[in-house]
């Protein structure tokens, strides 16, 4: 889909590990991808799997000690985030590359109005006058939905909703004109009418200003009619990637098939009772040898036991991380 555009992040063996007192651990471990000009890319997996790590890492937002990125490149404009020096990293955090995070209400500083905290990232990134970012903390703030903006933003965080603040901090996030908007689980927090409301909002956002976009996401349902392409995690690696029809369509790898399997379809004709993935996700103490969805997988084979599979193409940009070819039932070769 965005094959001839210009790509605008390019992660490659992206590794993050915690010191914790029961030993190390391996929360992501050597994730690769890529991200378009325009493109939106779903990161989709169950909690714990390491898909906010992933991003934290990216911004190297991730607190030294404990946690600490121990390998990969993240080449963002032909730059890596990774070797940038300090000062370079508050110049793209927040004006280049944006996060809005899961609960606003944790993220959002209560004795300031949101008036304030909208316009600091213009302050302090493109030095504005105060009343050229009131003027376009109004724009923005009215772009995302939040009426009567003038006398909004001098309101605090607890006098507005749930929904309404994280309707603030999106506009926080897009104050600046980002490149890349990162959202992680913006819409967790809230109830269902508000999640869709939000989702819209942002599909309608990156419509208008064409920014690329990473949502981070437990709930594949979600990303259905969000999103461009999925990347699905597993123990910190990305075992499946996929166009999302494609992903919808076709899915290769027994985790992949696992979550869709538990999502009720307004398609089917027949009731069905909702799959579910059996045991529990893996301790990662250290480093996976072998394929860390093995002991839930119900189409493990013996060599599953013994290496850990790297992401392989199967077709028009499909890949995935197994062994066994789910649809024919055979080893893969």
């Amino acid at each position: 889909m965005n094959g001839n555009k210009k790509t605008l992040l390019e992660v490659k063996n992206l590794e993050t590990s915690f010191s914790t007192w029961e030993g190390m651990v391996h929360a992501v471990n050597g994730v690769s991808f890529k991200l378009s000009e325009g493109e939106t890319l779903g990161i989709v997996g169950e909690s714990g799997c390491g898909k906010s790590v992933t991003v934290l890492s990216l911004l190297r937002l991730i607190q030294s000690p404990p946690g600490k990125i121990v390998n990969g490149t993240a080449f963002f404009n032909g730059k890596d985030l990774m070797k940038m020096t300090e000062k370079e990293l508050n110049e793209v955090r927040g004006s280049q590359i944006s996060l809005i995070f899961q609960d606003p209400m944790t993220f959002f500083n209560p004795v300031l109005t949101i008036g304030e905290q909208v316009m600091e990232p213009l302050k302090l990134h493109l030095g504005v006058s105060e009343a050229d970012a009131q003027a376009r903390a109004i724009e923005i703030l009215n772009m995302v939905g939040i009426s009567n903006p003038e006398e909004r933003l001098k309101d605090y965080p607890y006098q507005f909703s749930g929904g309404m603040r994280q309707r603030a901090m999106i506009a926080m996030a897009l104050i600046c004109s980002p490149q890349i908007l990162i959202a992680d689980e913006p819409t967790t927090a809230l109830d269902v009418t508000v999640q869709a409301q939000i989702v819209d909002l942002v599909k309608k956002l990156r419509d208008e200003l064409g920014m690329s976009i990473i949502w981070i996401t437990h709930d594949l349902g979600i990303v259905a009619g969000l999103v461009d392409r999925v990347a699905v995690m597993y123990a910190g690696y990305i075992v499946e990637t996929a166009d999302v029809m494609e992903l919808y369509k076709n899915p290769r790898h027994p985790y992949t098939i696992g979550l869709l399997g538990s999502l009720p379809r307004l398609d089917e004709t027949e009731r069905r009772k909702l799959a579910s993935i059996d045991g529990i996700p893996p301790v990662l103490f250290r480093s996976a040898s072998t394929c860390p969805f093995a002991p839930r997988c119900p189409y493990r084979i013996d060599r599953c036991f013994n290496e850990n599979p790297m992401l392989r193409n199967v077709g028009d940009g499909h890949e995935i991380a197994c062994w066994v070819d789910v649809v024919n039932h055979k080893e893969q070769v």
